[in-house]
């Protein structure tokens, strides 16, 4: 099926006028059903929900002639928190995703995954807020800002674990402990975990360390069937900075082995950022660079290919989300711009080299997407223009839109087909 942009913004346009109330009906929308619901339930029991739906596709999918797609993701979300004390909690979430005129036949995740268990946890104490809570059960892992770890809940399916977390706090200090396995998405049975791919780690937040900023160490541990056994050791600060600019960085580093082989990789994230005061729209205005380590020679029994573990990698490193945080050199400049209260404006340019010539350029999920083992192809990827809008209709109705053009280098020119990737979205949140 060809794809062209317009036509694809054309009946997304459709699709959203039909799962969107009238603007009229929007305004007046005091309640959700959820609220209604609530009112007839004992204190201690509550009810919510949440709906997505998103129309998507992309052209020259791995950059090959005639490889296009256009098709709708839906997901419903629906949750049961129970409270019995103020001390105990149990939470449910049960996920519907489903999609709606892909290609693929059949369907599978991360496109569809019909209804399944997401969540299922109790607490005691309170995690969120109190000194202590201790969480187990099947639950999302959020850290910083999920570059390592997150929930991926841009993927129709999204990601969850099975764990136990406790949580420690004091004022200026935050620890986390948890010992996980993720737990992999397959449609049509129940989702568990692997034996033995299991993931653990320390997460730190320090609030007083640094004026106006926060540092978070960390450690995680990956041990999984095969040999594989290695940890990720780094921290992330992130703050304020005077006359309006802001910055980032987050800096981990590998060890460990994966079967006969030594594993020895780091990656790098900077970023500063500048608010432009008493200009209409409120401009930010922003630079960023990201490395991670490659593989200099796949021979040599030592893997420097970082390993992104398990992230939020959507539009980190691009919104076609064909780039992720491995073997990677990425320039990102952009702007934020907030047209009305409502209204959010986002426009990117970023930039790809390899780290090594010799290893492949990798999708935001981690697979290689292309290789040249012997360095011929060089190290330019290519680049990337990417603007998205985001629209709050009010406290329950959210609206995005996207799009994203990605030009191929030097290396994706000469390891595939070498056709330009482009990606458009529009979407729509409703929470009930």
């Amino acid at each position: 099926m060809r794809l062209h942009v317009l036509p694809c913004i054309t009946l997304a346009a459709a699709a959203l006028a039909q799962t969107v109330p009238p603007p009229s009906a929007s305004k007046t929308m005091g309640f959700t059903a959820s609220d209604e619901l609530n009112k007839n339930l004992p204190k201690w029991m509550r009810f919510s929900g949440l709906y997505g739906g998103r129309l998507e596709g992309f052209t020259h999918g791995g950059f090959r002639e005639r490889n296009d797609d256009l098709y709708f993701l839906n997901r419903f979300r629906l949750n049961l928190l129970v409270l019995p004390t103020p001390w105990l909690k149990f939470s449910f979430q049960a996920q519907d995703a489903r999609v709606f005129g892909k290609n693929q036949k059949p369907p599978a995740p991360p496109y569809q995954d019909a209804m399944d268990l997401r969540m299922a946890f109790v607490e005691v104490g309170d995690a969120e807020k109190g000194s202590f809570g201790l969480r187990a059960g099947r639950q999302e892992l959020v850290f910083g800002e999920q570059r390592l770890v997150g929930h991926v809940s841009w993927l129709n399916t999204a990601r969850s674990f099975d764990a136990v977390r406790a949580t420690f706090r004091q004022p200026g200090f935050k620890l986390d402990a948890f010992a996980s396995s993720v737990v992999p998405v397959r449609d049509g049975v129940f989702n568990h975990p692997r034996t033995g791919n299991n993931f653990h780690g320390l997460y730190g937040t320090l609030d007083r360390a640094v004026p106006r900023g926060q540092i978070e160490p960390y450690v995680f541990w990956r041990v999984a069937p095969g040999g594989l056994d290695f940890k990720t050791i780094g921290f992330r600060w992130a703050g304020k900075l005077p006359l309006n600019f802001d910055y980032g960085a987050e800096i981990a580093a590998q060890t460990g082995s994966f079967g006969l082989d030594s594993i020895g990789a780091w990656a790098g994230h900077w970023l500063a950022g500048y608010t432009v005061p008493k200009v209409k729209y409120t401009p930010r205005l922003i630079a960023e660079w990201n490395y991670a380590s490659g593989d200099e020679n796949p021979n040599d029994r030592k893997r420097g290919t970082f390993d992104q573990l398990y992230p939020t990698a959507h539009d980190l490193y691009g919104l076609a989300d064909q780039v992720g945080w491995r073997n990677l050199e990425h320039f990102r400049s952009g702007v934020e711009l907030k047209a009305t209260p409502k209204l959010a404006l986002f426009g990117n340019y970023h930039s790809y080299w390899l780290a090594s010539a010799r290893d492949g350029i990798y999708g935001a999920g981690g697979a290689m997407l292309a290789r040249a083992a012997d360095g011929s192809a060089g190290r330019r990827a290519g680049w990337e223009l990417d603007f998205q809008a985001k629209y709050a209709c009010n406290k329950q109705i959210n609206l995005w839109g996207g799009y994203a053009h990605l030009f191929p280098g030097e290396f994706l020119k000469k390891t595939t087909p070498g056709r330009a990737y482009r990606f458009p979205y529009l979407m729509v949140t409703y929470a009930f």
